[in-house]
């Protein structure tokens, strides 16, 4: 099989995150099975594996072994030795342990994939509804709304999930940050959460992190009306690498739903992209944030 040692794979030495890592992976693998006219379920027997596996190595939700990358390589024919090396080393970086791994036993196993997701991207668009994003929350807000799952939970479990929060806000003043533009309904900044101090740090925190070059904010207000998004929150995530899919993340009580599909994603671009047009500007939306912590009751 003739295949491109440079299509799609990042340049030699070039570092990516675990999460991207697996999603490009699982994307060359699905290619190379496509091209080779074999079935999923053949590929998984191979491998002394199944189908559904096979699936979720494509989708990038499972680490990778060596000796199964170079068993699927092999069946599919693929013999350029660039090639199989760079695979073999995006494999060794989709299983790079990355800083959240500490925190495994607090974290719900459907949301340590989003926290792979939103390090590798570079660009980040979010609608937040009920409550400020959480890479830009304050530690004491954060809290606050961490206490709301967590009812009876002891203060040990609480103050590791809020060290994550803080943790994640690390991206936004890292080396190479994602670009961030982030949309909220202004219902989540009239909700006080934690009391009227925190709420009145929380929107100084909001004007501060609106100064960043990498970071766009921007309010829905009241006065809008309804908008496309009164279901709820959601994050889009892009990244660099032309591989890896955008990703909508929707999250809910017991869980959260990851969509790839471009007719999926596409959908809710479109939704992100009216709801910054009926938004305050972000030259607006600093302001209105002064404004509302001046209004706050106390």
């Amino acid at each position: 099989m003739s295949s491109d040692p440079g299509g799609g794979l990042p340049d030699e030495g070039a570092s990516v995150g675990s999460a991207a890592a697996r999603m490009m992976l699982g994307s060359q693998l699905r290619r190379f099975r496509e091209a080779a006219g074999l079935t999923p379920d053949a590929a998984g027997w191979h491998i002394r594996s199944s189908r559904s596996k096979i699936s979720r190595m494509e989708n990038g939700r499972v680490g990778f072994k060596d000796r199964d990358v170079r068993d699927l390589l092999d069946l599919y024919g693929v013999a350029d030795p660039q090639l199989i090396s760079a695979m073999l080393a995006l494999a060794g970086q989709a299983h790079t342990q990355e800083w959240w791994a500490q925190f495994g036993d607090i974290l719900p196993s459907w949301f340590e994939p989003y926290l792979g997701l939103e390090a590798s991207a570079s660009r980040i668009r979010s609608f937040d509804l009920q409550f400020v994003h959480g890479l830009f929350q304050t530690e004491a807000y954060a809290r606050a709304v961490s206490a709301l799952g967590l009812r009876g939970a002891a203060s040990d479990e609480l103050d590791r999930r809020v060290a994550v929060r803080m943790k994640r806000q690390e991206l936004l003043t890292a080396a190479k940050p994602p670009r961030v533009w982030s949309v909220m309904d202004e219902a989540a900044l009239r909700r006080p959460m934690g009391g009227v101090t925190v709420m009145r740090e929380q929107l100084r925190r909001l004007a501060e992190l609106a100064e960043l070059p990498n970071v766009t904010l921007q309010v829905v207000p009241f006065l809008a009306g309804g908008h496309d998004a009164a279901g709820g929150s959601f994050s889009i995530l892009r990244f660099s690498e032309p591989d890896v899919p955008d990703v909508v993340y929707i999250e809910q009580l017991t869980g959260a739903i990851y969509l790839e599909k471009p007719a999926a994603t596409d959908h809710y671009l479109d939704i992100m992209n009216r709801l910054s047009a009926i938004s305050l500007s972000p030259a607006q939306s600093i302001p209105f944030f002064q404004r509302i912590s001046r209004h706050l009751q106390t």
